[in-house]
């Protein structure tokens, strides 16, 4: 058995041996083999490396040959953009007004302006050498001149004495940054005293005040000096030293100029002046519009409503290195605009409301009248051809002189009366509450617990159309009642549907009234609405007494009414001066009032009547072929100033078209409280019978 085991033992100890040395081998040649695989995949990566590097080299050489060379030019450029400097001269001149005939009514002057424009690198001791220079050349109000600016010129004269005015303790301070230098300023402005200011003459509080001028703004600003007022002497003096008055120049600049002085003046409006640039009021307005704040700009009316024609286009520098200027666009004057307004008319027409305003103040119980208003319009274009609002002013010696007051046109208010009974015809034939030809007889109307509502006076039988002719209110009454569908019996209570009211402020809307006009002016207003809703005010708001509304909307609604029911928006600006294919850009059509056309012409049967033979007669002459209504409402005043009404007056109005067959003109008038009826007579100014009169032969004259 030994024997056996000791061979199997000699057998398998050189398979041992062999088995150690081919894993030796084996692990010899593995190992070999993983370094060659690194090495490889190491020199791999090296040339991977190796080409992102060369490609961003290349990348790099390309790009900076793109931008050095080829492109050097265009990102010389785009670098100068960035680092350029770009000031605007002053406000170019506005563009010119012109009336519907070309007759010029708004222009530019020049003006004598002596501004600083401070160079570079200018000493505070050369600006205030300067300012007392200046000072002694020309006159100028110093009294303008605050507390806070003459003693910062007292600072900037006297450094070291004011310096001595502040502590070792904050100049401490400001080193340990616990104050700023505005703080130790501000210090320093408090502890001037006015014994410091007494060695001032006032030669030098002028040289304090031109120096205060020439550091207002922008440093690279044009700041002006003198602007107003100057003389021909001190524009010479200043412009033959202009050497030794470092930074300081003379210039024309311009000035607005009305050649018909007054005449429609309030409503051509205001432009800024060089000094003031733009009120506060609008600051954020042009500002968002990309303005400066030493920009003159149009503030009211017109000027304001048609900025962006009327502005001019200011001079563009670039400031050099050098602190000069180069010009880079030239300015330009502002576009030339045309207006639809006959300015001959409309002087005409100032002319005849301020004689017949003050006439009607002689008369009695007109204690509370104060002015009248006029439009004069093309119905079928809505351009206005003259309107007009004058407004009595009593004097110191119990006179009265006159104001304008034609922006009460768009922005004043009153009850119009019974010149509304158009539209509340076309209610009545639209909701089927009135037929054509519809026999009624004007009795009063009683409502329970309320005073009668009658007419003028008892008119007897009457038709749709007599009725207006001769104004009744009782047969408007009778319609707003069916429209309100009530059960009316003599004093009883009435119960009427409420959507009546909307019924008929809904009509009254399409034909301009209780809405705005859309007129090419600011701030327009819109009226009153009654908000009570009981039966009786339906009926006053039929026949004109419930809501207010502003002259304008009485002219868009007789417009309407003489263009057959089409309702245009009123303007004012017709074009451009030089190009007639812009004119009348404004026209506009804006509704149709909603109903048949035999009812449209049942009006106008019967505002031709008020003219023939109604209350309309002697307004105008039959021989223009006029239609038209009258009207008188009830109102109200407040006398004492505590904003409550307390007094009743009565106003009256006045609407006609003409000629009646092919309308070319509408005239409203507009009188409130031209009496009142608890005075000592019934007397009743005709004011808008003589102004009718006069204004439309005026018309008739110049167009006939």
């Amino acid at each position: 058995m030994k024997n056996i085991l000791k061979k199997i033992k000699l057998k398998r100890k050189p398979y041992l041996k062999i088995s150690k040395r081919q894993s030796k081998q084996s692990y010899n040649f593995n190992t070999y083999k993983e370094n060659k695989d690194i090495k490889i995949e190491i020199e791999k990566r090296y040339n991977i490396l190796t080409f992102i590097i060369v490609l961003a080299l290349l990348i790099l050489v390309i790009s900076l040959f793109v931008v050095q060379v080829a492109g050097q030019e265009k990102y010389s450029q785009k670098l100068e953009n960035l680092t350029k400097t770009i000031i605007y001269g002053q406000s170019a001149p506005r563009g010119r007004i012109y009336d519907r005939n070309g007759k010029l009514i708004v222009d530019n002057i020049p003006s004598k302006v002596i501004y600083y424009k401070k160079p570079s690198g200018i000493t505070t001791k050369k600006e205030i050498k300067t300012a007392y220079k200046l000072a002694n050349m020309i006159a100028l109000d110093s009294s303008k001149l605050n507390d806070y600016d003459f003693k910062n010129f007292w600072i900037k004269n006297h450094p070291k004495d004011a310096n001595k005015k502040i502590t070792d303790e904050e100049w401490q301070k400001l080193e340990e940054r616990k104050l700023t230098s505005d703080d130790i300023y501000d210090l320093k402005i408090e502890r001037v005293t006015e014994e410091d200011l007494s060695i001032y003459t006032d030669l030098d509080k002028k040289a304090a005040y031109i120096y205060t001028l020439m550091n207002t703004g922008y440093s690279y600003d044009e700041k002006v000096i003198k602007n107003e007022d100057v003389t021909d002497e001190e524009y010479a003096l200043v412009s033959e030293n202009i050497s030794e008055l470092e930074g300081v120049n003379t210039k024309l600049d311009w000035e607005r100029t009305y050649p018909y002085g007054s005449v429609f003046r309030s409503i051509l409006g205001n432009v800024s002046s060089s000094k003031s640039g733009i009120p506060a009021e609008l600051k954020d307005y042009y500002l968002d519009k990309g303005y400066s704040l030493d920009d003159r700009v149009g503030t009211s009316n017109l000027e304001y409503q048609y900025e962006d024609l009327l502005k001019g286009k200011k001079n563009k520098y670039q400031v050099m290195n050098d602190g000069s200027y180069k010009l880079l666009e030239e300015g330009k004057r502002g576009n030339d605009i045309v207006l639809t307004i006959d300015i001959e008319l409309q002087k005409a027409l100032e002319e005849i409301l301020t004689e017949e305003a003050l006439n009607a103040k002689k008369e009695a119980n007109t204690e509370y009248y104060n002015g009248s208003f006029v439009i004069i319009t093309n119905p079928k274009t809505g351009e206005i051809l003259a309107m007009a609002g004058k407004q009595l002013k009593q004097n110191d010696d119990g006179s009265y002189s006159v104001i304008d007051f034609t922006s009460g046109v768009t922005q004043s208010t009153a009850v119009m009366g019974s010149v509304v009974k158009g539209a509340s015809h076309i209610v009545g034939y639209n909701n089927g509450a009135l037929k054509i030809g519809e026999i009624r007889y004007d009795n009063c109307v009683k409502i329970a617990a309320t005073p009668e509502k009658c007419s003028w006076k008892y008119l007897g039988r009457l038709n749709d159309i007599t009725a207006l002719a001769q104004s009744s209110n009782t047969y408007q009454y009778y319609t707003a009642i069916k429209v309100g569908k009530g059960n009316y019996q003599y004093n009883k209570p009435l119960v009427i549907d409420k959507e009546a009211f909307n019924i008929y402020r809904n009509t009254f809307a399409e034909f301009g009234l209780g809405v705005k006009t859309g007129i090419d002016l600011p701030n327009e207003i819109t009226g009153l609405k009654g908000n009570d809703s009981t039966s009786g005010l339906l009926l006053d708001l039929s026949i004109g007494q419930n809501d207010t509304y502003t002259p304008i909307q009485l002219a868009q609604y007789i417009s309407t009414i003489a263009n057959n029911g089409t309702r245009m928006q009123p303007y004012l600006y017709k074009g451009l001066y030089n190009d007639k294919s812009s004119y009348d850009q404004n026209k506009k059509e804006l509704n149709k009032v909603n109903t048949e056309q035999k009812y449209m012409d049942r009006v106008h049967e019967g505002f031709k009547a008020v003219m023939s033979y109604g209350l309309g007669v002697g307004y105008i002459d039959k021989m223009y072929k006029p239609a038209g209504k009258t009207g008188t409402s009830q109102s109200f005043v407040d006398t004492d100033g505590d904003h409550k009404i307390d007094k009743e007056t009565i106003s009256t109005t006045f609407v006609a078209y003409a000629p009646y067959d092919d309308p070319k003109v509408t005239f409203t008038i507009v009188s409130p409280n031209i009496s009142r009826p608890d005075g000592r007579t019934d007397h009743q100014s005709a004011i808008n019978k003589r102004l009718a009169d006069r204004v439309s032969k005026k018309y008739f004259e110049i167009y006939p």
